[in-house]
């Protein structure tokens, strides 16, 4: 059976929670820029699209913190196993640390598309 290194895979966790914590602080920041808009703008269409931004980072902002959670219950299990397979385990438990980190890289390129899209937005507004 194929073995992997459980310190690569707790190195790639670690990348994904710091970035994960950066769109929670972007999250912020971009909320805060939204709480302007919609202050200065009572257009219905300016409205319709606050709203729309205001969902958006609610469900990113739960999606991340769901992902967050899972991450670190996948590295607390990563510390059990290296107690009992001294640092490798097998390759059937891979398949759940890969499945982790694409979805924080999937998390990470729709992030950045709304990003953009709410920039374009603040752009025409601000």
């Amino acid at each position: 059976m194929k073995q992997i290194n459980i310190k690569q895979i707790n190195d790639l966790h670690n990348d994904a929670l710091r970035g994960l914590e950066f769109y929670k602080q972007e999250l912020t920041i971009l909320q805060e820029r939204l709480e302007e808009i919609a202050a200065d703008n009572t257009d219905v269409e300016v409205l319709e699209k606050v709203d729309h931004f205001q969902n958006q980072f609610i469900i990113h902002q739960r999606y991340i913190d769901d992902l967050m959670h899972d991450i670190r219950k996948n590295l607390k299990h990563i510390e059990e196993e290296v107690v009992t397979t001294s640092g490798f385990f097998g390759e059937s438990n891979f398949t759940e640390n890969e499945y982790l980190y694409e979805q924080f890289v999937t998390e990470e390129k729709i992030f950045n598309e709304l990003r953009h899209e709410f920039n374009r937005f603040a752009a025409k507004w601000m």
